[in-house]
């Protein structure tokens, strides 16, 4: 068990809680910190009667303990992620998106080294974006970059649905989205993620009076926050980009509209081995079954994932013997599972991405 006496320096102090926790505290006030830790350690320890590590001693300091040291509007602030779900996530989601991917390019180049390195933003007049949105057909991987993004600035994600929005009724998705926007727009280092957004930024023409103040209510909103001196931003993902309102795809809106499509062959490689390597495995052709599985998008890689699994832990459970996952398992699985994408979508997504794209 670590003891009081052994504190590291200030800047390691720091790193050390933001490796555990994933909050980021300023050197000058880590070293104290991580003293009040390691008690919180020697505490807990004595509670359970058995030794406690430090790993999982910071984090339950950092989300409990070190709440109440806030002051009441910061705790408020807290509170209201807590309850809207926020998560911290993990850096390596970013290693799960290879490098050939041309959204993580846009991702990384406008949206993350603006925030990562604002001098040299600021010397060159670069403002970092504040509202995006992804598009591109169902399971392309939109959330998961959204994510991705959340976890390489290691801010808070909070991820509000429509059917969140609609718990208290239709009329109450105006005043509800309102009301997150505005407390989120007050915090730094946040990303709100709104999904399927379609569902609630429709176009107009065609809208009813609720609908239609829901997108009204979005146009006054986006401005406002963008116009906050935060460090935070809105991202909203859609399947159906052509049916957003018009005046939301507009410059002066959302600063970025990002393509988020079908995966290339280094794409799809990329996450296959992502998988494969949490698989109990035996000898796998990667550059055959990937070369199989064209149209697969990354929600159709991991559900093949899932059923190659099952099927070798259903035959351990049964024969009593090791089960590996093989090239033959993954020829057997992939006519099971269909994929996502077709020509037709990938020839629309294309036309999308001309008319749409914008970063």
């Amino acid at each position: 068990m670590e003891i009081l006496s052994d504190v590291p320096m200030p800047e390691e102090c720091a790193s050390r809680i933001l490796e555990y926790s994933g909050r980021e505290v300023a050197p000058q006030g880590g070293q104290n910190l991580w003293q009040k830790i390691l008690q919180h350690k020697w505490v807990l320890s004595e509670k359970l009667g058995r030794d406690v590590g430090t790993h999982v001693s910071c984090l339950d300091f950092m989300e409990n303990i070190e709440f109440r040291d806030h002051t009441s509007q910061e705790s408020e602030k807290i509170q209201f992620l807590k309850k809207r779900g926020a998560m911290r996530i993990d850096r390596d989601i970013w290693e799960t998106i290879s490098e050939t991917q041309p959204p993580k390019k846009i991702v990384n180049k406008r949206i993350i080294l603006p925030f990562t390195e604002p001098e040299l933003a600021l010397k060159h007049g670069v403002v970092p974006p504040r509202a995006l949105i992804f598009f591109g057909p169902p399971g392309t991987g939109k959330t998961h970059f959204v994510r991705a993004i959340a976890g390489v600035l290691q801010w808070w994600f909070v991820e509000v649905s429509p059917s969140d929005l609609m718990a208290e009724g239709q009329d109450r998705i105006g005043a509800n989205l309102k009301k997150v926007m505005e407390k989120i727009g007050e915090m730094d280092n946040v990303i709100l993620f709104i999904d399927e957004f379609e569902e609630i930024a429709g176009n107009r023409d065609d809208a009813s009076r609720i609908d239609k103040s829901i997108t009204n209510e979005l146009l006054k909103q986006i401005p406002i926050l963008k116009k906050q001196n935060k460090r935070n931003l809105l991202v909203c993902a859609t399947n159906y980009i052509g049916q957003l309102d018009a005046a939301l795809l507009r410059p002066g809106r959302f600063d970025c509209i990002i393509p988020a499509g079908g995966l290339d062959t280094e794409g799809r490689k990329t996450i296959f081995e992502h998988y494969l390597s949490n698989t109990n495995k035996g000898e796998v052709d990667v550059d055959k079954i990937v070369s199989m599985i064209s149209l697969f998008t990354p929600a159709d890689v991991e559900y093949l994932f899932q059923k190659v699994r099952q099927i070798t832990f259903e035959m351990e459970f049964e024969r009593k013997g090791n089960s590996l996952v093989t090239t033959e398992t993954f020829l057997e699985m992939i006519p099971k599972v269909s994929p996502t994408l077709t020509l037709e979508i990938i020839e629309e997504f294309e036309m999308d991405c001309v008319k749409y794209t914008r970063y």
